[in-house]
């Protein structure tokens, strides 16, 4: 499942590059989306000793960053 079927099916702001902060643990980390596998996000968290990136659901205790502020007409159906 690709990053495109992330973003329609979850409707989040999902897009290869973008930072993300995960609050599911003891403290925020903040991470960066690297790619889209499975219907999972593939984040590589900041200053991990590790390289390889980590699966997230995309819905699941995840702030998108760098997503665009929402519209005024947003929310007026």
């Amino acid at each position: 499942m690709s990053m495109e079927w992330i973003r329609k099916n979850y409707r989040v702001p999902a897009k290869r590059g973008g930072r993300v902060e995960y609050t599911g643990g003891k403290t925020p980390e903040q991470g960066v989306i690297v790619g889209a596998r499975d219907g999972r996000l593939r984040i590589r968290l900041d200053g991990m000793e590790y390289t390889h990136p980590l699966p997230f659901h995309p819905t699941y205790e995840l702030r998108y960053l760098d997503a665009a502020a929402p519209s005024s007409r947003e929310g007026r159906d």
